[in-house]
C-alpha cells in the first residue's frame, strides 16, 4: 500500500510545494542558441556536486514536506556517470508518484532501456527542428540523427506519455510548427511547443525573436482548422489544446502568458542550492546542511528550513518580466561568468 501522502506546503500565494526539478549536472553536450548560446562556461566544481545518495536523501525530505512530481533534468542528465542507478535509487520512493527526465536525446536511445528498468516513469525529449542542418545550426552540433532515434527508442523500450518539447524562434524554426505535430503523431509523442524565454543564459534574446502563443495557435489555425482548448485543470507550464482530428498539443507561454499563480516547482541545482523561481538570483544552500563541519544536519532540520523558505515564497519572476515596457536579455554574459548558478543549464529547465 502506497504512503499517506503528506498535505503540501503553500506559500504565501497558496501555491502548493509539489513539483521538483532536480539537476544532475550542469554539463551539456549541444549548445543551443536559446539556452547555450556562447561556446565557453565556467563549470561547476565536480566536487560540490551532490553524490547519488546526497541526491536522494534531499528527495527524499522534500517529499516528507509534500512533493509527489520529480523531473530529472540538466545540463543533460545522461552526462552523469551511472544515471541509471541514480533513477534506481530515486525510484525506492513510494511518495513520488511521477518520477520523470528531461533530455536533448543525444545518448538516450543506447540508456532508455536500462532506465526503463530501472523505473523512470516518463520522458520529455527537445528537439527543436526536423531539418539536419538547421539543428546543427541551432546547437552546434552535428547530433541529429541520434536524436531522431531516441523517440523510436523510447517506443521500443515501452515509455509511454513521451512529450517532444521545441523551443520556436523567430527566424530560426518557426516555419516547423505542423511539420513537427506530424513528426510527434507519427512517433507516440505530445508535442509541447516553448516560446523564447528572456530567462538566465539567453544571452541572444530579444523580444523580436519570440512567437507568441497566440501566433501558433493563427498559424495552425490556417493549416488545420479550428483549434479547441483541451478541457482540464492542471498546474502543468503547457496549456493544451485540440486540433480537428483530436491530435493534442501544448504550448507553454511564460513570456508572454506567464503562469506564475499556479506555479508550484522549484528546482535543485547539482550542488545543492535551491531555487524557488526560474527567474531567482539568490537560493538557499542546502549542501551545506548536508555537509554540516561538525555534523551532518538532521534530516528535520533541513526540512524546517525548506517549509520556512516555501511559506515565504513570494516570486513571480516572469509576469514581472512580462510587465516591463522595454525588455531585453535578463544577465549579461559576464554577470553569468562570475556566478554560474545563474545559467539555464545548471539549475534545469
Amino acid at each position: 500500500m502506497p504512503p499517506k501522502l503528506p498535505v503540501p506546503l503553500r506559500d504565501r500565494l497558496g501555491r502548493p510545494l509539489e513539483s521538483l526539478r532536480l539537476s544532475v549536472t550542469d554539463r551539456c553536450n549541444l549548445r543551443c542558441l536559446y539556452c547555450m548560446p556562447e561556446e565557453d562556461y565556467v563549470w561547476l566544481p565536480r566536487q560540490e556536486l551532490l553524490s547519488f545518495e546526497e541526491l536522494v536523501r534531499l528527495v527524499d525530505i522534500f517529499a516528507e514536506l509534500g512533493v509527489t512530481r520529480l523531473r530529472l533534468t540538466g545540463g543533460e542528465p545522461l552526462l552523469r556517470h551511472n544515471f541509471d542507478s541514480l533513477v534506481a535509487m530515486l525510484g525506492q520512493n513510494l511518495r513520488i508518484t511521477d518520477l520523470a527526465m528531461t533530455t536533448n536525446g543525444v545518448l538516450f536511445a543506447d540508456q532508455a532501456e536500462a532506465l526503463k528498468r530501472a523505473g523512470l516513469g516518463r520522458v520529455t525529449i527537445s528537439l527543436d527542428t526536423l531539418q539536419r542542418e538547421r539543428f546543427r545550426q541551432m546547437t552546434r552540433r552535428d547530433e541529429h540523427d541520434r536524436v531522431l532515434s531516441a523517440f523510436d527508442a523510447a517506443r521500443r523500450a515501452g515509455f509511454t506519455g513521451t512529450k517532444l518539447d521545441a523551443v520556436i524562434m523567430r527566424g530560426e524554426n518557426d516555419d516547423e510548427l505542423a511539420d513537427l505535430i506530424e513528426f510527434g503523431r507519427k512517433n507516440d509523442a505530445e508535442v509541447r511547443f516553448i516560446e523564447y524565454m528572456d530567462v538566465l543564459g539567453a544571452t541572444k534574446w530579444s523580444m523580436a525573436k519570440v512567437v507568441s502563443r497566440d501566433e501558433m495557435l493563427q498559424r495552425l489555425e490556417r493549416r488545420h482548422g479550428t483549434i479547441r482548448p483541451a478541457a482540464e485543470t492542471s498546474s502543468a507550464p503547457a496549456s493544451r489544446f485540440l486540433l480537428p482530428d483530436g491530435t493534442v498539443f501544448g504550448i507553454i507561454a511564460s513570456t508572454t502568458s506567464p503562469f506564475c499563480r499556479t506555479c508550484d516547482r522549484s528546482r535543485i541545482t547539482a550542488d545543492g542550492v535551491w531555487y524557488r523561481c526560474l527567474y531567482a538570483t539568490n537560493g538557499t544552500d542546502l549542501r551545506k546542511l548536508l555537509r554540516g563541519a561538525s555534523q551532518e544536519a538532521a534530516d528535520g532540520e533541513i526540512g524546517n528550513v525548506i517549509a520556512e523558505a516555501w511559506r515565504g515564497r513570494e516570486d513571480q519572476g516572469a509576469e514581472e518580466r512580462a510587465s516591463r515596457n522595454h525588455r531585453e536579455a535578463f544577465i549579461g554574459i559576464e554577470e553569468l561568468r562570475r556566478d554560474p548558478h545563474l545559467e539555464m543549464h545548471t539549475r534545469g529547465g
